[in-house]
């Protein structure tokens, strides 16, 4: 249980052919397997996200909450690309010894998925009984049900989609062009871009929330203010805070692969890559989602043969998959119900 670093001793080969060496792998591990080994949970996280679920998703994962450690082996592994333990562009190039930062290779979805795969089969699981994610997160999981699809039993994708759409990628170039304007970005330096990244995050919210959400929490009751918003200040609070836990580098990085995220490169098509998913599916859309519209979802749902799909209203627009915790743990505990059958909690000794 806790935090965890994986050592892959080979070299690690991206889909564009370059290589790491010495990748690392930070995750969490919440709970025990029981004796069928058929209580594996594993949680594919967002953009900014770490390992430690518990932290980040709270009201779904935790003591009390659906999926409780008491009965679920939770798995949580920070993606490839990110600076929570995970080799990143901070990380030490073996190479000359010094951080990669903008020498970084270029990643993908994929290579985050091959990463974890790694570390699965490192774990000893062979079965993924339940695998969740949402937003990039989600991205990653149904690239992982298409590439092993007898390994994963059930799929839980929220606020995602199939390929990344030209809306979402001008959003994520929009927040590249706020960093690159900032000239410490390419100082090679841990703190380099701080500036660019904050107004990046300032950029990405408006996309996260909506019009009534911002209506309704930053308006002001002060009909002769002239300055100094309750919403400007918003977005520098939001801005600061990322700042203070997150790097430039890794940003610029995983908004890129997320740009890449197509299922259907390489598989002839999109829906035909779609349908090699075995796994039964549940597809939760956010009904205020600007970033992942649930158009994107129920694409996702009408492809996979064995998917429903759900709608979920929410005040709080695409991060309502992080926000609307009780009403998706009612659509899961529906969904597992229907598609799966009890097992008897017997827990085993896990390695790390």
């Amino acid at each position: 249980m806790g935090l965890h670093i994986y050592q892959h001793n080979a070299a690690f080969t991206l889909k564009n052919g370059e290589k790491l060496e010495k990748l690392k792998i930070a995750y969490h591990t919440f709970g025990k397997l029981n004796a069928n080994r058929n209580n594996v949970v594993w949680v594919c996280h967002a953009l900014t996200a770490n390992s430690n679920v518990m932290d980040w998703w709270p009201g779904l994962f935790g003591n009390h909450d659906f999926f409780n450690p008491e009965d679920y082996f939770i798995v949580c592994a920070n993606i490839l690309g990110s600076h929570y333990g995970t080799t990143s562009p901070l990380s030490e190039n073996p190479k000359t010894g010094l951080s990669y930062y903008l020498s970084f290779p270029q990643i993908t979805i994929r290579d985050m998925v091959s990463a974890h795969q790694l570390l699965a089969s490192h774990l000893g699981i062979k079965d993924i009984e339940v695998l969740i994610g949402g937003s990039l997160g989600g991205q990653q999981a149904v690239e992982w049900a298409i590439d092993e699809p007898q390994r994963i039993k059930h799929l839980i994708l929220m606020a995602t989609n199939a390929q990344h759409s030209p809306w979402g990628i001008a959003f994520n170039e929009s927040q590249r062009l706020a960093i690159s304007s900032d000239r410490t970005f390419y100082a090679n330096h841990p703190d380099g871009g701080k500036k660019g990244l904050k107004a990046a995050r300032s950029i990405a919210l408006l996309s996260y929330r909506t019009y009534v959400t911002y209506g309704t929490t930053q308006m002001e009751v002060d009909d002769d203010k002239l300055d100094h918003y309750k919403a400007s200040s918003y977005q520098n609070y939001q801005g600061d805070k990322l700042v203070n836990r997150y790097n430039a580098y890794s940003y610029w990085y995983l908004s890129k692969a997320m740009d890449s995220h197509h299922v259907g490169r390489n598989r002839k098509s999109t829906a035909i890559a779609l349908s090699k998913i075995n796994a039964k599916t549940l597809v939760i859309g956010i009904t205020t989602d600007l970033l992942f519209p649930l158009e994107e979802q129920q694409y996702l749902a009408q492809h996979i043969p064995l998917a429903k799909f759900v709608p979920i209203d929410s005040f709080y627009g695409h991060d309502g998959f992080l926000i609307e915790t009780k009403l998706i743990s009612k659509e899961i505990a529906d969904f597992l119900k229907k598609n799966r059958p009890a097992y008897i909690h017997q827990p085993l000794q896990t390695q790390h």
